[in-house]
């Protein structure tokens, strides 16, 4: 088996040297990643979790009414929703 090109390993090397030696000669410490959460996801996240007691009543309703076979579906009420996905070109 014959490996080609095996430069390539030693130019990572000398590229993360090259970071390693700036970075000592700045004096700064390396950078490190930073997640920010912006105000509106953070203004979704609370509504979503003030609506979760709601929603979980809506959902064991909607258990109860399919185990009971009381459940109607309102078919013109779906084939509204789908009507603009089937007139698409």
């Amino acid at each position: 088996m014959k490996i080609n090109e095996t430069q390539r390993i030693s130019a990572i090397n000398r590229y993360q040297k090259q970071n390693e030696a700036r970075t000592a000669e700045s004096g700064r410490k390396k950078q490190t990643d930073k997640v920010q959460i912006s105000t509106e996801a953070k203004e979704m996240l609370l509504t979503s979790q003030m609506n979760g007691a709601e929603r979980a009543s809506r959902v064991a309703e909607l258990k109860k009414e399919v185990s009971t076979g009381t459940y109607q579906v309102d078919a013109g009420a779906i084939a509204e929703k789908l009507l603009p996905y089937l007139k698409r070109p």
